[in-house]
């Protein structure tokens, strides 16, 4: 009989300073750098577990919003949920670390990757922590270099060539449209769509 699945919850945690920082903890007992999260207690919420844990592992009162997204994966040989929550940690730490945890670190984003130790992690932070910035507005949704097929420079002036012959009114709700479509993927980002 399948056992059931541990469920966890925890944080992208973002500090904003010139380039943003994202908090990554070393535990104690098997000195791997994860991202910070744990357990639910009995009757809690995951969004609650999340905030207790994120405090206890980085000492830091955090701001939660929107959920981000889960990561499930083997652990004991028992399948672990994890529920992620992007937050925001403001000024310094407000109590010291839980004794599992040996220590925190704030890195920028591919510092915060390469750091962690477990790479079912970097991939999800690979993925999750772009959106993430982008939803706390401290970095854009979509990146020039992360356009997967370059545009080659006959279909730039092909597109160029076409937008030439829309009339105003149609160029005009091409523009709306597409600042619309990014209001309403930034509101969604916010949890307020």
């Amino acid at each position: 009989m399948a056992r059931a699945p541990v469920m966890a919850a925890g944080g992208i945690v973002l500090r904003r300073a010139p380039v943003p920082l994202v908090a990554v903890v070393r535990q104690r007992k098997r000195n791997e750098w994860v991202l910070p999260k744990g357990k639910l207690d009995d009757g809690e919420t995951p969004r609650e577990a999340a905030h207790r844990e994120v405090l206890e592992e980085t000492g830091h009162d955090v701001a939660v919003h929107e959920f981000l997204g889960t990561l499930v994966y083997q652990s004991g040989g028992r399948s672990k949920v994890v529920h992620y929550w992007r937050m925001e940690a403001d000024g310094g730490p407000v109590r010291k670390l839980m004794n599992d945890i040996k220590a925190v670190d704030w890195l920028t984003l591919d510092d915060a990757i390469a750091r962690l130790s477990r790479e079912y992690e970097r991939v999800f932070l690979t993925q999750i922590g772009p959106i993430a910035l982008a939803a706390a507005g401290l970095a854009p949704l979509f990146a020039p270099e992360q356009v997967s097929e370059p545009v080659s420079p006959l279909a730039k002036d092909d597109i160029h060539a076409s937008l030439q012959t829309l009339t105003q009114a149609e160029a005009a709700s091409v523009d709306e449209l597409r600042h619309g479509l990014l209001r309403k993927v930034k509101a969604w980002l916010r949890g307020e769509a």
